[in-house]
């Protein structure tokens, strides 16, 4: 004889003990209880309303489940193998408490539709917490580019010297990339907030009941429209792993460019201490393990979008056991998602920049040849001859070992003629930075008109 399992109605054999340790998925789906206990508390809310259940049944299956929640929360809960999940283990654990009537819980649903409620809720919350972290990762962005914008880096293509920029500009660049990241967390929670239960197995029910009612107890913002899509649908799963591989992608990118200015072959920026690690053998060492480690754990967030894409490319409608591998890749990118924006937005405020340094790299780049290339051009000289002018002349400067603002005037007019003592005002660096007035540039009144957009974003 079978032992008890409560679809095993029809089963003459045990389960293999393989097979039962192989198909469970209480060891990582207990986590989902509260979910789990609050969408069966609304479902049988709707039941009662809908007079499967009496008002005093109901109450006392919601009390019941309460109590469940108050064992697993005292860490007094005995979470067993052989009930499979997280849903068979509490509501067996319910039917003790209060015995048959826990039971009657499960009319009109299904595992299928009731787990994913379950983690439609966990999801949604974990967004929710997510666009908190990047609110406080722009604010430390933004913070920073507030104290540096008259700061001057060599801004970089193809990682080359190209022209200068202020530092608060540069900083900018990432308020701009994790407020998109936070606003596609946003638009998929829309997505997210979904509630699925009433579509049973994945034809609907032959009960009259009221999925909007669930829905509206759960704070939920939409129904499911078909109930084959409510049970199969994980693309909510999948979105979610694509903005936490956004996320992470625009997170190692900054810490990249800290790991080389950390250099001291750059030396743009000091770490701060308490993110930072020395070596086992080289005392002088301080290295940028915050950023390395954020950097490696990017891949393990692309890992767990790759591996959810894969379980869905070939199922076909509607629940299939695959999907029961959606959890452990999402539990592991949301850790991994939360603590590194925690750890960015702790580090940040504790990055020292250093101007000098920058300045100095900045002489040695010929960063102001395109201020000549253009001086030329407002001359009158097509600009791609500027161009070739201007080239020449960094050549000359190159082969004495000078920047082009130290050139002398005669030097610059072998080149052209169209040169006059006014070249010397726009070579200035800041210069440079401050002739940038267009819109979203590098030029104070842009960056200041950037910094009080961020900062209205931040207050909305």
């Amino acid at each position: 004889m079978a032992e008890k399992k409560m679809w095993g109605g029809r089963f003459a054999e045990r389960t293999a003990a393989t097979m039962e340790a192989y198909s469970e998925s209480v060891s990582y789906d207990h986590r989902l209880y509260r979910e789990d206990i609050r969408g069966s508390q609304a479902h049988a809310r709707m039941l009662a309303a809908q007079g499967f259940l009496t008002d005093d049944e109901a109450v006392k299956i919601v009390q019941g489940l309460d109590a469940v929640r108050e064992e697993i929360d005292a860490g007094n809960f005995e979470w067993k193998v052989e009930f499979e999940d997280v849903h068979m283990n509490v509501e067996s654990r319910l039917t003790e408490l209060i015995g048959p009537l826990g039971g009657k819980l499960h009319t009109a649903r299904s595992r299928n539709d009731q787990v994913a409620l379950d983690f439609r809720l966990h999801v949604a919350a974990r967004l929710e917490q997510w666009d908190e972290l990047l609110h406080a990762v722009v604010a430390a962005f933004h913070a920073q580019a507030e104290d540096h914008v008259e700061t001057l880096l060599p801004g970089c293509t193809h990682f080359q010297p190209a022209q200068p920029v202020s530092l608060a500009h540069h900083l900018l660049a990432y308020c701009q990339m994790f407020m998109r990241d936070a606003a596609r967390v946003r638009d998929c929670l829309g997505r997210v907030r979904v509630s699925p239960l009433g579509a049973a197995a994945l034809a609907g029910t032959t009960h009259p009941i009221n999925p909007e009612a669930v829905r509206s107890d759960l704070g939920l913002d939409h129904v499911f429209a078909n109930s084959m899509d409510a049970v199969s649908d994980r693309d909510f799963v999948l979105e979610a792993l694509f903005c936490s591989s956004m996320i992470m992608a625009h997170l190692s990118r900054f810490c990249e460019e800290i790991i080389i200015w950390a250099n001291p072959n750059f030396g743009f920026v000091k770490l701060p201490d308490a993110y930072s690690t020395g070596s086992s053998i080289m005392p002088q060492k301080k290295n940028p393990d915050a950023c390395e480690i954020m950097r490696g754990k990017t891949g393990r967030v692309y890992g767990s979008l790759m591996s959810m894409l894969t379980v869905i490319k070939g199922l076909p409608m509607t629940y299939n056991r695959d999907l029961q591998e959606d959890k452990e890749p999402f539990f592991d990118a949301d850790k991994t998602v939360r603590m590194s924006l925690e750890v960015m937005a702790g580090m940040l405020p504790g990055l020292t920049f250093v101007p000098e340094t920058m300045a100095a790299t900045m002489r040695k780049g010929f960063l102001n040849a395109t201020e000549l290339a253009d001086y030329l051009a407002a001359k009158g000289v097509p600009f791609r001859e500027a161009h070739h002018i201007t080239g020449a002349a960094v050549a000359l400067a190159e082969e004495q070992g000078k920047g082009l603002e130290d050139l002398s005037l005669s030097d610059l007019q072998k080149f052209s003629p169209e040169i006059g003592d006014d070249v010397f005002d726009i070579l200035s660096y800041e210069a440079a930075v401050r002739r940038r007035t267009s819109p979203g540039g590098t030029g104070p009144g842009s960056v200041n008109a950037q910094l009080t957009a961020v900062r209205q974003w931040l207050a909305d």
